[in-house]
């Protein structure tokens, strides 16, 4: 039963928050009612000496006269003073955005402990909301729907559990697939290689490589028979190398032939010029939020920057920015996956895997054509 309008002052006694004078801060709280602000819930209740409820300020139910008016600091002390909660607004129980954040955090459980998806009606039962209030809602909160969720969760138990596992199968499995093709058909690309790959570390895969120079220092770009699976840019071959070897452990990593020189030229080729495009194949690895975020720095017009904040409200999280900055320290392909395009809200160049000092020179080179 809010409110008033903002300038409105009480008239009588009832109308003050203890019944015999105006407490300094009533301002504000009026402002709160005239806005129904709900960043002012948890601070106050007022009741309303007509009906005998006691509402939180963003509370949507018709205006109430200034007169009638009281403010009250707790619930407790409301209901000391003769009122019941608002059936409402429900003053007495955690705030609407906590009660569905709580709702699609209890999905998000259901769906990590089943072995099975569980249906959207079973979930939305679940959370105390139609089918169609929960899947917005839990799109909202989490980017994605539920079942792009579980085949991500699913996709993320195989990666954790294929290191070291004594069988892929079993793993398939285990994290709730039904016949390895279901997860060859939806899973597997999620972790950029064959699933057998990634629990031995590479193991199996022929990884070729090439080193030299560009004007921005040294560069190792390696490939798989998929696609490039790494650009590395450093001030010496042997971190490079070495960074190479740690990524890949058991892989059969080897100097790339003659026809890989090529593929070396094109990289060399975009480094000198991030706005010419590469069209190499790329053969990454990562996880579901990685490749969302990658895929938005794709998309970042060459000449063109973004903050970490604007790509986390492009993939549809707008409060995951540090997440969105790991992201991009963990790209693999460096200028291919143009991280260098990302820069922080006040403009400023930071947290460059490769140095501020490339990432400047590579956005000079787009800005100038």
């Amino acid at each position: 039963m809010p409110l008033l309008n903002a300038h409105a002052k009480p008239h009588s006694a009832a109308a003050m928050s203890t019944g015999t004078r105006t407490e300094a801060g009533d301002t504000e709280r009026w402002a709160a009612l005239a806005a129904r602000d709900a960043r002012a819930d948890g601070t106050f209740v007022y009741a309303v000496r007509t009906t005998g409820v006691y509402c939180r300020p963003s509370c949507a139910s018709r205006a109430a006269r200034p007169e009638n008016v009281s403010f009250h600091r707790t619930c407790a002390e409301a209901e000391a003073a003769g009122f019941r909660p608002c059936r409402r607004c429900r003053p007495d129980e955690p705030a609407l955005a906590e009660r569905r954040a709580a709702a699609i955090a209890r999905a998000c459980r259901l769906i990590e402990a089943a072995e099975t998806m569980p249906s959207l009606a079973e979930l939305a039962g679940a959370a105390g909301l139609s089918a169609y209030h929960f899947h917005r809602l839990f799109k909202a909160a989490t980017g994605v729907t539920p079942k792009a969720y579980a085949a991500a969760h699913r996709a993320a138990l195989v990666a954790r559990r294929l290191p070291g596992a004594a069988s892929v199968t079993e793993v398939l499995y285990e994290a709730g697939y039904g016949a390895a093709s279901r997860f060859y058909a939806g899973g597997a690309p999620r972790l950029g290689m064959a699933p057998a790959a990634y629990r031995t570390g590479g193991a199996g895969l022929r990884i070729r490589f090439g080193i030299g120079a560009c004007t921005l220092g040294a560069i190792l770009v390696a490939a798989t028979d998929a696609g490039v699976c790494a650009i590395l840019l450093g001030d010496a071959p042997e971190p490079l190398l070495r960074d190479l070897e740690d990524r890949f452990p058991a892989a059969a990593i080897e100097g790339g032939d003659p026809a890989f020189e090529g593929w070396m030229a094109q990289v060399i080729g975009l480094v000198e010029a991030p706005g010419s495009g590469l069209s190499l194949p790329l053969d990454i690895r990562g996880t579901a939020f990685q490749q969302r975020v990658w895929e938005a720095l794709r998309k970042i017009p060459v000449g063109s920057t973004a903050t970490y904040a604007e790509i986390a409200r492009a993939i549809g999280l707008p409060t995951a920015t540090r997440a969105v900055a790991q992201a991009c320290g963990a790209n693999p392909v460096a200028v291919a996956i143009p991280c260098h395009r990302v820069v922080r809200s006040d403009g400023a160049l930071s947290g460059y895997r490769w140095g501020v000092a490339r990432k400047r020179a590579l956005l000079d080179r787009e800005t100038e054509g």
